[in-house]
C-alpha cells in the first residue's frame, strides 16, 4: 500500500501578499484560486512535484467560525505560532540569498545541522516559520 501526501495547508492573512512571496520569490507555480463565502483558498506548488500541493488558505477556515474563535486564530498567526514548512533545495545557500534578497525575515542564516543538512530559516508574510534544507555531501 503506497501512501503520499497530496496537500499541506499554510495560513495567511493576505493572499496576494502570500501570492507575490510563494509565486514570486520561491517560483512556485499557481494551480487553483478559488473564493467561496467571502473567504479565499490559493493553491501553489513546485513544478517538480506536481501531485503535491500548498494551500493558502485563512487562518480560520470555516465560515461558521465565531468572531473570538477568527480574531484569536488571527492573533496566532501574528505571532507565528500556528504551521510550519520545510522546503529541500538543491543550493540552500542560493536559496537563502534570494528569499533575503527578497526582504524575508531572516530566522537562521544557513548552517550545517548535527542531522545530516544544511539549512536556514525564514518567516513568510505572514508570519509562518519556512525552513530550506539541503542534504550534506558525503
Amino acid at each position: 500500500m503506497d501512501i503520499n501526501l497530496s496537500q499541506c495547508f499554510i495560513a495567511v492573512d493576505d493572499h496576494d501578499k502570500a501570492l507575490a512571496f510563494y509565486r514570486d520569490v520561491l517560483g512556485l507555480e499557481v494551480r487553483n484560486d478559488v473564493g467561496f463565502e467571502g473567504m479565499r483558498w490559493v493553491t501553489v506548488g513546485s513544478p517538480a512535484q506536481p501531485g503535491v500541493d500548498i494551500v493558502l488558505e485563512p487562518p480560520l477556515a470555516d465560515p461558521n467560525a465565531s468572531a473570538a474563535d477568527k480574531e484569536a486564530m488571527a492573533e496566532l498567526l501574528a505571532k507565528g505560532l500556528l504551521r510550519g514548512v520545510i522546503f529541500t533545495t538543491d543550493d540552500v545557500d542560493a536559496t537563502f540569498e534570494r528569499v533575503r534578497a527578497a526582504g524575508a525575515e531572516v530566522l537562521q542564516e544557513p548552517v550545517d545541522q548535527p542531522y545530516g543538512v544544511r539549512d536556514c530559516a525564514f518567516r513568510d508574510p505572514s508570519g509562518n516559520m519556512l525552513r530550506f534544507n539541503q542534504p550534506r555531501k558525503g
